[in-house]
């Protein structure tokens, strides 16, 4: 019986996700927990296991999206003919990227030619008038290509892509890159953000000399190295055990609430941002957090973050330690988010002296929909005392 191999879930609110790099060929024989494509969500690279063994038969093509839990590919049995109702279902969206590079004197299979996205219309006229529909330029909806496209690239007549309008008086410019990838996943998701929220920053500048001091007393054991964010996480998750109101997600018109803090934690990539989850960060202690967040950014950083690394969170923090400060936006769905900036040296008025202490700002975003200016000042009170008298932090 054939088992299907479906589109994983990379992250909370991930819809479709990219088959970037098929690993097998149609009709190789495929070995169970064996890596079978290169899936590109949103915002991480995935290698993709076979969950059985079998002959594989892909119904997606490389470089088309397809929804998230739908198939995108068979592993058959000997013998066996794929499912061709499922086939022909399917919603594979092609993306705007180059085409595969297939072995010198090959040509597509008629399986992969036909998952062109395309109306039937389009792949009868275009088997009529001997016309491959790969190379038609799409105009139809979700990239399809329809009838009109087929006649139009028959004539020579197909329609060029529109680039983008450039305003008048500026210089020419010096190239032009599409948003696409991981920066086009990113661009959506803050629209969406901005879109379904009310969103509300709030700024303090907290002073952080004895938790730096606590801190670089405790990473002197070569075994251990406490940065200032893992502080900051642990000074957060102890603040949202007081103030549980942040520690929610905005659903269908419902604010849901957890005892488990799940804290996403941003990490800088190349091309863009990822924001894997700590879970249960509010029972770690400082040295947990410190491997466990060490290990999330580096398989960050190598594109191996596994899918449920990258859902689930509840709560966000965003260190940019090259900015006295910013304003962090919301992840959909999340009620709050807290943004650091660096740490400074600064004379401040302390018990009517003037004094050199270590301050830095932090940066809190809400969902005023959820969230109150009470509320949220009430969180910062709890996270500037937890780090000025930070003993507690490194029990």
């Amino acid at each position: 019986m054939a088992v299907s191999i479906v589109m994983p879930r990379l992250g909370d609110f991930m819809t479709e996700g990219v088959v970037g790099h098929w690993k097998k060929t149609p009709g190789e024989q495929v070995q169970q927990d064996e890596v079978i494509a290169e899936i590109e969500s949103e915002k991480v690279t995935y290698e993709l296991e076979a969950v059985a063994a079998g002959i594989f038969h892909p119904i997606v093509a490389e470089g088309a999206s397809a929804p998230v839990d739908g198939t995108i590919a068979y592993l058959l049995s000997e013998g066996e003919a794929p499912p061709e109702e499922q086939a022909q279902k399917s919603t594979a969206r092609k993306v705007d990227r180059p085409a595969p590079t297939l072995p010198a004197g090959s040509a597509p299979t008629r399986g992969l030619r036909d998952l062109v996205p395309s109306t039937p219309g389009a792949r009868r006229l275009a088997a009529k008038l001997k016309v491959d529909i790969s190379q038609v330029t799409p105009t139809g909806p979700r990239g399809r290509v329809v009838e009109t496209d087929v006649h139009a690239h028959a004539e020579g007549k197909d329609t060029p892509k529109a680039g983008p309008t450039i305003p008048s008086g500026t210089p020419a410019p010096s190239e032009i890159v599409p948003v696409a990838g991981i920066r086009k996943a990113i661009a959506e998701h803050m629209r969406a953000s901005i879109a379904s929220t009310a969103q509300l920053s709030f700024f303090l500048e907290v002073d952080i000399t004895e938790a730096q001091r606590r801190r670089r007393e405790f990473s002197e054991d070569p075994v251990v190295v406490v940065t200032l964010t893992h502080v900051l996480i642990k000074a957060c998750a102890t603040a949202l055990h007081e103030v549980p109101a942040l520690n929610t997600i905005l659903s269908e018109g419902h604010v849901v609430f957890f005892d488990e803090i799940n804290m996403g934690v941003a990490v800088a990539l190349e091309n863009g941002l990822v924001v894997p989850v700590l879970r249960d960060v509010g029972n770690m202690d400082i040295v947990e957090i410190s491997d466990k967040t060490h290990g999330l950014a580096v398989k960050a950083r190598e594109g191996k973050l596994s899918p449920d690394t990258m859902v689930g969170g509840t709560f966000t923090i965003s260190v940019l330690g090259t900015v006295d400060g910013f304003t962090p936006i919301l992840n959909p769905g999340q009620t709050a988010i807290l943004g650091a900036g660096r740490s400074v040296e600064k004379p401040v008025a302390r018990d009517g002296e003037i004094a050199v202490r270590e301050v830095m700002t932090l940066s809190l975003t809400v969902d005023h929909q959820v969230i109150d200016g009470a509320v949220a000042a009430r969180f910062m009170e709890r996270l500037q005392e937890n780090l000025k008298d930070p003993a507690k932090l490194f029990e």
